[in-house]
Formats: C-alpha cells, sequence, structure tokens
C-alpha cells in the first residue's frame, strides 16, 4: 500500500498549494489594504477553472496516459509560478490584484484542475475498497498540507521574502514533481487510455452519470454538506481581523493552527474508516458535532459584536474565539475526509472507462457548494448584518443530517 501512497501524497501535496495562496493569503491581505467583504469574497472568481473539470474530464479518461497528464500539468504549474516570480512587487498595488497577477493566478488554478482530474482518476484505479480510507486521509491530508504552507506559512515569510523569491521557490517545488512523476515506478506501470468510440456529448455523458448507483444522492450530498460551514470558516477570520486581531497572528492560527487541526481531524476520519466504520454513519455523527460547534461560534460572534466587547490581548474571550476557530477546522477535516471516502466508493461503482469523469461531477460538485457560499458570504453579511448571516449559516448546516435519511441501499 505504501508504494501508491507515497506518489499520492507528493503530488496532493503540490496540488494543494494554489488553494493556500488563495484561501489563505489573499484574502487577509486584501481585507488588511481596506477592501470589502463582498471585493475579498469575489476574489474566489479566480478558482472558476475548477467548476469546468468535466470538460477535460473525458479527455483523462479516454486520451494519453495519466503519467503524462501529471507531469505535464505539474510542469504548467511551474511555469506559472515562474512568470509570476518576475512581476514587480509594485504591481501588487494597494487596491487589490492586478490584472495580470489575477490571469496568471487564474491559469494556476487551470493548471491544478487539470492534474486534479489526472490525480484522482489515478487514486480511483489504484486503490482497493479496504484501501480508501487510508487513501483518502492521504489525499485530503496532504492537500491542506499543501494549502498550509502556501498559505500560513507564506503568509508568515511575506515581511522576510521578496514576491520574486517566494514564486520561485514554488515553481521548484512544482518542477521537481514533475520530475518525480516523470521518475516514480509506481506510475510506469499504468497502462494508456484507449480512445472512445463514442462521441463525447456533454448532455448524454451527464445523463448516463447521474444514472449510476448512487450518483444523484451523493450529488445533492455534497453540492449541500459544506454550506453553512464554508460560509462561517470565511466570515469569522475577517471578523477577527476587524475586532483586533492582527495579521501575522491571524495567520497563524487561521493559516497554521487551523489548518493543523484540519489536518488532525482528517486523519482521526481515516483511522476510524480504517477500522471499519462506514462512511454514512459516520457522517451523521460527526455532522451533529460540527452542528454544534457552529452553534457555539455564533454565539460567541453574537457576544463579541455587541458594544464594549474588546478582544484584549490576553481575555478569555480571545482564546475562546481563536479555539472556536480550531475546533470547525477539526470537525470540518473530519468531515471532509469521510465524504471524500464516500465520493469516490460511490465512483468505484460506475464502469472503469467513466470512474474518472464520475468522480470529477462529485469532485465539482463539491467545489461548487463551498464557493457558492465563500464567494457570497461577504456580499451577505455587508447586506444582512453578520447576526442573520450566521443564523442562515447554522440553518445550512442542519440540512445534511436530516439529508442523510435519504441515502440509498447502494452506499451502505
Amino acid at each position: 500500500m505504501h508504494g501508491k501512497l507515497l506518489p499520492l501524497a507528493g503530488l496532493y501535496l503540490v496540488q494543494g498549494l494554489p488553494y493556500g495562496l488563495q484561501s489563505g493569503l489573499l484574502p487577509v491581505l486584501l481585507r488588511a489594504r481596506g477592501l470589502s467583504l463582498t471585493r475579498v469574497g469575489l476574489a474566489k472568481v479566480l478558482y472558476l477553472p475548477w467548476l469546468f473539470k468535466l470538460v477535460w474530464a473525458p479527455l483523462v479518461d479516454t486520451r494519453g496516459s495519466l503519467r503524462v497528464w501529471l507531469m505535464l500539468s505539474t510542469a504548467a504549474l511551474g511555469l506559472v509560478c515562474g512568470l509570476l516570480a518576475v512581476l514587480p512587487p509594485a504591481e501588487a498595488g494597494q487596491a487589490g490584484l492586478p490584472v495580470t497577477v489575477a490571469g496568471l493566478l487564474l491559469l494556476l488554478n487551470l493548471g491544478a484542475a487539470v492534474q486534479d482530474v489526472a490525480l484522482d482518476t489515478l487514486a480511483v484505479q489504484l486503490l482497493e475498497p479496504a484501501e480508501l480510507g487510508p487513501g483518502n486521509t492521504v489525499q485530503v491530508v496532504a492537500y491542506k498540507l499543501g494549502a498550509v504552507l502556501a498559505g500560513g506559512g507564506l503568509l508568515a515569510l511575506v515581511p522576510t521574502l521578496s514576491w520574486p523569491l517566494l514564486f520561485l521557490l514554488l515553481a521548484a517545488i512544482y518542477w521537481l514533481a514533475a520530475a518525480l512523476v516523470w521518475a516514480a515506478p509506481a506510475l510506469q506501470q499504468l497502462p494508456v487510455s484507449q480512445p472512445s468510440e463514442r462521441p463525447l456529448r456533454t448532455l448524454h455523458l451527464l445523463q448516463e452519470l447521474l444514472a449510476m448507483p448512487g450518483t444523484l444522492w451523493t450529488a445533492g450530498f455534497v453540492l449541500t454538506y459544506k454550506l453553512g460551514e464554508q460560509g462561517a470558516s470565511s466570515l469569522f477570520p475577517l471578523f477577527l481581523l476587524d475586532h483586533g486581531i492582527s495579521t501575522p497572528e491571524l495567520g497563524l492560527w487561521n493559516g497554521v493552527g487551523a489548518v493543523v487541526c484540519s489536518i488532525v481531524g482528517s486523519s482521526l476520519g481515516g483511522a476510524l474508516l480504517a477500522r471499519h466504520w462506514q462512511p454514512l454513519p459516520l457522517l451523521r455523527s460527526v455532522l451533529r458535532f460540527r452542528l454544534g460547534g457552529l452553534a457555539c461560534q455564533t454565539t460567541l460572534l453574537f457576544h463579541l459584536d455587541t458594544p464594549g466587547v474588546r478582544l484584549g490581548p490576553s481575555t478569555v474571550l480571545r482564546g475562546a474565539a481563536l479555539l472556536s476557530l480550531c475546533l470547525q477546522h477539526f470537525l470540518g477535516g473530519l468531515v471532509t475526509t469521510t465524504t471524500f471516502t464516500l465520493m469516490m466508493h460511490c465512483s468505484q461503482l460506475a464502469p472503469s472507462a467513466l470512474q474518472a469523469t464520475h468522480y470529477s461531477l462529485l469532485a465539482t460538485l463539491e467545489l461548487l457548494g463551498k464557493l457558492f457560499l465563500g464567494t457570497l458570504a461577504g456580499a451577505l453579511a455587508d447586506s444582512l448584518g453578520l447576526h442573520l448571516c450566521f443564523s442562515l449559516f447554522l440553518a445550512l448546516s442542519g440540512m445534511p443530517i436530516l439529508y442523510l435519511g435519504l441515502a440509498p441501499s447502494a452506499l451502505a
């Protein structure tokens, strides 16, 4: 099993770098420069290429070698980071992202999304049913480790390292990963995909995928299970920034501490699944804990948002706020690993020629659900106010618990 998991871990780690860069580093920098919550949230539009994975997923399924797809997409990520490195730091400006930087970050997401399709195809084909728990733990933990290195790690290094040096470092990591993909013995044994004789009609393909056992229910679940959590996790750190917590301290807790807690939660999820816990019963228990944690965080936010309440350097409220941040990431990691295991189990029920496209469909819907609330959270807070906004997040977090009662027997 280790021969399978080590290449997966390395590739998922470098795949998490663009997400950490844009979810951990950019929002805090943009908010610190005075942008509104709405404009900070709209920066998530850069994730748009991830929503079109179904466009190239059939090509990965039916054309060429997974090894070539992985090598080329990883090398392309290094090239984009090299181009970002040659931009002068002054272009970062004070009002937001310049067009050139935004365009290159869009290309970075495009390369990462193509790599993701090939990598998920590799995981679906390599992992046996008994290996799904450990395999998805490696997937989620390595991805989040890459995110924390590029998010909180870069945020901590920004005062020390220059913009060119940061992106040259990322470029070197990607090119090293591309070389390892080409040389890895486990990947040299992968078969070359055979061209499909059927025309790739998107509508017909979508209908065929949704007809697979358990797919329609799983699509609905992954689209909605993160709505409340994602909205709260997008706004709560910015709320703490507005109430006196410094940017370096927030970068440490939200970019490093919280993601470490998320990794611990993901690892615990993998351990429970390896001990023969089934994904659906485990999800039912963990989603209830997550709802309770969000209720505590919402209560704390209501209290902190009253006149006269301050987040002093050594107050109990400050500790409670940061602890709440970490607890939600811990529970979110546990939920994510279990959900990804459920998604991969559902994709393995599909014919082998459609497994990559099937998993890409579920992964795209999962991302769409997260981006939807993550992008609109700032606008909701600016228009509805934080109290009503977090009450909505709490209600949305209760929906997946009820939805689990409708799960089909094929996924049991």
